[in-house]
């Protein structure tokens, strides 16, 4: 597997961080390590749901289907981003031929 590498003020810097982190879900202790872009996806996600981080953690641990936390994570936030640009997509395909509707009704 080749790793990913990011040019950063002329050096080259390895472009994928972990941030670990442990937490107690359900009175169970967790660790669940990610890139610091994933926790902030998921920090974003949190408050576009109008919850926390933990609780958000939480409802990810108790829905997957084995697989560790880190791993259910990271594939929630790519499904959440995934979804929402599925919906912007269809809205940009929809809102044309809507407003042509209306046009050709007035």
């Amino acid at each position: 597997m080749r790793k990913l590498h990011f040019e950063r003020n002329g050096r080259r810097a390895l472009g994928s961080q972990i941030v670990k982190r442990a937490l107690v879900i359900a009175g169970s202790k967790k660790s669940i390590s990610l890139e610091p872009v994933v926790w902030k996806s998921l920090k974003e996600i949190a408050a576009c749901q109008g919850t926390t981080l933990l609780a958000l953690l939480a409802t990810i641990d108790s829905n997957r289907n084995g697989g560790s936390l880190s791993s259910a994570a990271r594939l929630f936030a790519l499904n959440f981003y995934c979804e929402r640009l599925e919906i912007q997509n269809r809205h940009k395909v929809t809102e044309p031929a809507f407003h042509c509707a209306i046009r050709v009704l007035h």
